[in-house]
């Protein structure tokens, strides 16, 4: 990266001189391309007149078509809090914000927001929770859903652009003497990112055709997140440079996931990631999801790197952790598989969440599959289905669909767990079948609990809805009269566990395979 700043001589003192024109407590925030100040209600953004690898902000026309833009992308996911943009007039000395003389910068209006309203914020303080994560995987599909797909004949999320923009990242790391004790393990990983976008090319294609690359944010890490007003926003998408906001939605949704893991939060990343795949049904995703993750790791230490270039001594502790995150999650997994068996109300979905978040699975759920055949959300109810969702012809598409997902996350180097009733053998056989012939250790979770128990949790699911399962006790009756006993060979590889107890997953892991 070039770090060959085309700052005017008047930039710095016309942020001064704004501030001043703004009143006693206002706040001024910088970062490596913009100036925040921040005052009352209001806040005021304006571009840096600097010219890097990625953006062009030395001319005023520039800047003020960069503010236009960001206007326009963010209105998408946070209208409220993008509220125009404004001419800078007057002089450097004597600024306004608006007005009718000539500009001589442009800035973006926008509503300031409570400070405890980012979720990085909310992550450092220990506050994010899974319902924060729920709702931000949601509200993010939702987006990604009505986004603009590339047009046909465009060159966005095409593997030679990605591969491009990956290979940026090595420039200023690699340059950067303080990195030095670094070079073997970046060298490593530039080898790596490059085998691998070779690799994933015809992926990228195919998914590329299917319409996986949209316009979308191109930044998304826990900075650019606010709970506000009781939900999850997106905001400061990257107007800078369009190839980098229309981009395949796994390299967006890549962004969140590898920033919780920064953040300490690898059990709220693998929650995030299911939720979103319980919400798109995009598995195909994992197969690129540890090249854009690396990629993500490797832009934010390349931005920390540009600010140790910039004289911010304490980037460089960010650079080095950053690097060696990207390591880390370039590092091949252990792919297993794990399939549940139990009745409805046995508990297999609720209790496999801690295990999916502490040990870092991929799930795959009968019902949310089963919902999505008929083109419902998971929590959506089926009851204007005409016959219902729960007939045989619908389960055989059921369990062929949770099939052919499972051999994708495998053979994408994933654990995966698939969570469905499983109480024939017929249904259990190609799983075990698919992970025998992958060589890839297997395990089948049998839940249980007392009659009773189960058919107080069916009454009670039903009754409070919102679930992806709609089984009744119809349903409940019929499974525990047709459910089969494991095969010798079968239970050679079960863990039983009754639900009626804390399932401590803790105590299980000898037991499971290591991933």
């Amino acid at each position: 990266m070039r770090a060959d700043h085309v700052t005017t001589p008047a930039a710095a003192p016309l942020i001064e001189a704004l501030r001043r024109m703004l009143g006693a407590g206002t706040e001024l925030v910088e970062t490596h391309i913009s100036w925040l100040l921040l005052s009352g209600a209001d806040a005021y953004k304006l571009k840096k007149p600097v010219k890097l690898d990625f953006l062009d902000f030395s001319r005023l026309e520039q800047r003020r078509a960069a503010c236009d833009e960001e206007l326009r992308i963010n209105r998408r996911t946070a209208p409220d809090l993008y509220r125009g943009v404004l001419p800078v007039t007057g002089s450097p000395d004597a600024p306004q914000l608006g007005g009718s003389g000539e500009p001589i910068d442009w800035a973006v209006h926008m509503r300031r927001f409570p400070a405890d309203a980012l979720l990085e914020g909310r992550a450092a303080r220990g506050e994010l929770q899974a319902e924060h994560i729920d709702a931000l995987a949601r509200e993010i599909a939702a987006f990604q859903s009505r986004a603009d797909v590339a047009p046909p004949g465009s060159h966005y999320g095409d593997a030679a652009q990605l591969a491009e923009l990956v290979q940026d990242n090595f420039k200023p790391l690699l340059g950067l003497q303080r990195l030095s004790g670094k070079r073997e393990q970046l060298l490593k990983l530039k080898h790596w990112t490059q085998t691998e976008g070779t690799r994933l090319a015809p992926l990228m294609a195919a998914r590329r055709a299917a319409g996986h690359v949209r316009e979308g944010h191109g930044d998304l890490h826990l900075g650019n997140l606010l709970w506000l007003d009781g939900r999850p926003l997106l905001f400061d998408a990257i107007e800078f440079n369009p190839r980098l906001r229309w981009i395949d939605t796994a390299c967006d949704i890549a962004f969140l996931f590898m920033d919780l893991h920064a953040h300490g939060l690898a059990p709220l990343a693998w929650r995030f990631l299911d939720a979103w795949l319980d919400q798109t049904g995009d598995y195909g995703a994992l197969q690129r999801l540890r090249y854009d993750a690396v990629y993500r790791a490797l832009v934010r230490a390349k931005v920390a790197a540009l600010c140790v270039a910039q004289g911010d001594d304490a980037a460089l502790a960010e650079v080095e952790r950053y690097v060696q995150l990207a390591a880390e999650l370039a590092a091949p997994r252990q792919p297993w598989l794990a399939l549940t068996l139990g009745v409805s109300g046995s508990g297999k979905s609720s209790q496999t969440q801690s295990l999916i978040e502490q040990r870092g699975l991929v799930r795959v759920r009968a019902d949310v599959e089963r919902k999505r055949l008929f083109g419902l959300a998971p929590e959506a109810s089926s009851a204007g289905v005409p016959g219902g969702i729960y007939s045989e012809a619908t389960s055989d598409r059921v369990f062929a669909r949770l099939l052919d997902v499972a051999r994708g996350a495998l053979q994408a180097g994933q654990p995966v767990v698939v969570d469905a009733t499983f109480i024939r053998q017929s249904r259990r056989a190609p799983f075990i079948a698919l992970a025998e012939s992958l060589g890839v250790p297997w395990r089948v979770l049998a839940f249980d609990a007392p009659e009773s128990v189960l058919r107080e949790r069916v009454r009670r699911r039903q009754a409070a809805g919102g679930d992806a399962s709609e089984a009744g006790e119809e349903v409940l009756a019929s499974q525990l009269k047709n459910r089969e006993p494991l095969a010798p060979h079968e239970a050679a590889h079960a863990l039983l566990i009754d639900t009626q107890m804390a399932v401590d997953w803790t105590a299980w892991s000898a037991a499971l395979p290591k991933g």
